[in-house]
């Protein structure tokens, strides 16, 4: 009877989609922080740009 369980459990696959789909989304979790984290440092650089120029106007006008 021992071996029939193991056997059962062994080959199931019931639990195969849920890995799969864990791997997947931790793909796509790992891929979006390295994507933002490149981005983050042109954001700032776009930002600082625009403060840089809105201070620039800001000093003309006055």
């Amino acid at each position: 009877m021992r071996d029939s369980i193991a056997l059962r459990f062994w080959e199931e696959e019931d639990g195969q989609d849920l890995v799969e789909y864990s791997l997947l989304m931790a793909f796509i979790a790992l891929a979006a922080i390295a994507i933002l984290s490149a981005a983050s440092k042109n954001i700032t650089t776009l930002w600082q740009d625009v403060s840089d120029a809105l201070g620039d106007a800001t000093t003309a006008a006055s």
